[in-house]
């Protein structure tokens, strides 16, 4: 059976023409599956949205190589809701082949917005399923039930009992499956329709996974009581002794098979956390060991050990969709935050286990980027997956609630792992603060420059190679950013230097009236690690130090007093490494970095690359053309053999993948 993407990929054939116009109504040649197999055909794409911007890439990086004879089949894709192609410009519709694609043409026989509304990376499973079970012609009711059924494994009808509601939005929550609001509305009425669990928070629980959870957390340690206490007694227990923030049932049944096979999952992943209980020593010889709290040292070495079992498996492969490697980069941060807790000493045994995992997830990382890096720049913003999507998913929000305002917190060089520990230490400073948590990819080579001023400008560094060995223009692409969607200059702030000190300064600028939308980068972590001499556990333990002394939870209820959305995100890791040895190229390296050295003339990268056979010489993705960086090999840095120290720039989980978290309080 073939896929959506065959009817589609049949149409790039190279050598057919250099050019060629797609119109793209429905983002299909967004999915990162179909732009990898254009790519692996030899054609290059090039959106079309802001006709300045495209001008700039077109003549530079195109239009010259023609001139000088070279063949390169570009694609150039217009983001437009029409079918329509003349909004391209003249000299292109004079020599481009055109082509359109669309939803409705490959479902002919579904409800058109419904099929809209779901992320791209389901239309295999839906496709597969239209092929299988050939459905007549389908409404917007029969399509949405379809749809759950094939693609989400949710049919309503067997929905009957809690175990029943459980099991689902364990799968859905756990994979966090990105399920279209007009599905979750259909699916919630069935249920109110059947007056099924109608003391529920369905509202609060079926479309979010921080609710689910939190839901879930309430009331374990009522289930830990039906076990330990004769049921009866139990269940008589008033609801108010526990303190349930969400009204229903008080017991769930955690010990039925399909919903007891995600629980030690959810404990070691930190999606629930253990809990005391007076029973504890017999409680903890049970399956629900993993869920009650033991002393420090054993709750450790149980997540550690259970970490380990389950990253062995679920390393994702050179295949892999980009969502899997976010997924795991959270799994693996967990480890690492572990295993670098003060006062830790791993046995020899889990030492050896932790060093072969990462060799392994750093050859898988770096075989999965070399192939599929490429096609994430291009994908659509919301939900955002590399730190230059970060602006337009603000600005998203922005729009969808009118008179908001909107405060976006870069964590210069704070990798994933040591957002966990800093996460950790906020929540033990102010309970009511909620984090609502994602990764997202950094920009390659990982550096400030690059990575950070992308997260700034809202685009591709490719588009201010003026700029990319500094971050100057930092501030003036901020504002131009948000001038360009209809904000005038005096409603965009931008600070920098943060980490430290008094806040009164920062509090008058943010109290003026007209301010709707702030950033602010906080270049603490980044200073620790310039001068960490501890490698990796010397890094989580500043930092850890440094959230202790307050300045972050701070800022964070400076910030919602007055009354901002907050954000926070990093513009790239950081990762303990070994000297290889340092290239001796005097001056005329770009950039002279511990984990990346760049140049501009190919043959000078080519020579330092014979020294280090090693290293990766990076092609210039969504960068400039003479941007040409040689990335260190995993775990090395250019730096005299025998040397360590934490740095960046390369291609590593801690380096690569970075938080992007929404942070706002129960009570909002």
């Amino acid at each position: 059976m073939g896929t959506w993407r065959d009817q589609i990929l049949s149409e790039f054939t190279p050598q057919v023409a250099r050019l060629t116009l797609v119109a793209d109504p429905d983002g299909l040649l967004l999915e990162e599956g179909l732009l990898a197999g254009i790519r692996e055909r030899g054609f290059e794409l090039i959106p079309f949205e802001d006709p300045i911007v495209f001008r700039y890439a077109y003549e530079s990086k195109f239009r010259s190589r023609w001139d000088r004879g070279e063949e390169t089949d570009l694609v150039v894709v217009l983001r437009s809701a029409s079918h329509d192609l003349d909004a391209l410009p003249y000299d292109l519709l004079q020599a481009g082949r055109k082509l359109s694609f669309s939803l409705s043409d490959l479902f002919p026989n579904l409800s058109y917005p419904v099929v809209a509304a779901l992320d791209r990376g389901y239309l295999d499973a839906l496709y597969e399923a239209q092929m299988r079970h050939a459905p007549g012609q389908l409404g917007d009711n029969a399509t949405k039930e379809f749809v759950l059924r094939h693609v989400f494994e949710i049919a309503p009808e067997l929905i009957k009992e809690p175990k029943d509601l459980l099991r689902v939005l364990l799968r859905r929550h756990y994979r966090n499956m990105s399920i279209p609001a007009i599905l979750d509305e259909h699916f919630l009425k069935i249920l109110r329709h059947k007056a099924l669990f109608e003391d529920w928070p369905l509202e609060a629980i079926i479309p979010n996974a921080q609710a689910f959870f939190a839901f879930l957390q309430e009331r374990w340690p009522v289930f830990l009581d039906s076990l330990a206490m004769p049921k009866d007694d139990a269940v008589q227990e008033d609801a108010a002794n526990y303190g349930f923030a969400f009204p229903g049932p008080r017991l769930l049944p955690f010990d039925h098979p399909d919903v007891r096979i995600y629980l030690d999952n959810l404990f070691l992943e930190g999606l629930l956390q253990p809990v005391a209980h007076e029973q504890s020593h017999a409680l903890a010889k049970t399956w629900v060991a993993y869920g009650i709290k033991v002393s420090p040292g054993e709750h450790r070495r149980r997540r550690m050990v259970g970490l380990l079992d389950a990253i062995e498996k679920t390393i994702p492969t050179v295949e892999a969709r980009h969502g899997e490697w976010l997924h795991f980069a959270y799994r693996w941060a967990e480890l690492v935050a572990l295993a670098l807790e003060p006062d830790t000493t791993l046995p020899e045994e889990y030492q050896e286990r932790f060093q072969t995992l990462r060799s392994r997830i750093d050859s898988a990382l770096t075989g999965w980027v070399v192939k599929r890096y490429a096609s994430l720049i291009t994908l659509p913003p919301v939900p955002p997956v590399m730190v230059h999507h970060i602006p337009r998913f603000l600005a998203r929000s922005l729009a969808d609630e009118p008179g908001s305002k909107i405060a976006f917190l870069l964590v210069d060089g704070l990798a994933l792992d040591q957002w966990i520990a800093l996460r950790d230490v906020l929540r033990e400073q102010d309970s009511t603060l909620r984090f609502r948590e994602n990764a997202i990819f950094a920009w390659i080579p990982t550096i400030t420059s690059v990575s950070r001023q992308a997260a700034f400008a809202g685009k591709p560094p490719i588009y201010f190679p003026t700029s990319i060995h500094t971050t100057d223009k930092e501030p003036a692409l901020w504002t131009q950013f948000w001038v360009d969607q209809g904000l005038n200059a005096n409603e965009v702030a931008y600070a920098k230097g943060l980490g430290d000190g008094d806040l009164s300064e920062l509090s008058e600028r943010l109290s003026q009236p007209k301010l709707r939308v702030v950033g602010l980068i906080i270049d603490k972590v980044d200073r620790i690690m310039h001068g960490m001499e501890l490698g990796a556990a010397g890094m989580h333990n500043q930092v850890r130090q440094w959230a202790r002394q307050g300045f972050m939870r701070d800022l964070l209820g400076l910030l919602q007093t007055q009354g901002f959305q907050v954000y926070l995100a990093s513009d790239h890791g950081n990762i303990e490494a070994s000297g290889i040895g340092k290239p001796l190229e005097g001056a005329v390296a770009d950039l002279r970095g511990e984990r990346v050295r760049v140049y501009s003339d190919p043959r000078l990268r080519a020579q330092i690359k014979a020294r280090f056979p090693e290293s990766l010489e990076w092609p210039p993705v969504g960068l400039p053309a003479d941007y040409l960086a040689l990335i260190a090999p995993p775990g090395a840095a250019f730096v005299p053999k025998g040397k360590t120290l934490v740095g960046h720039g390369g291609i590593s989980v801690e380096e690569l993948l970075v938080p992007l978290v929404q942070i706002d309080r129960r009570d909002r």
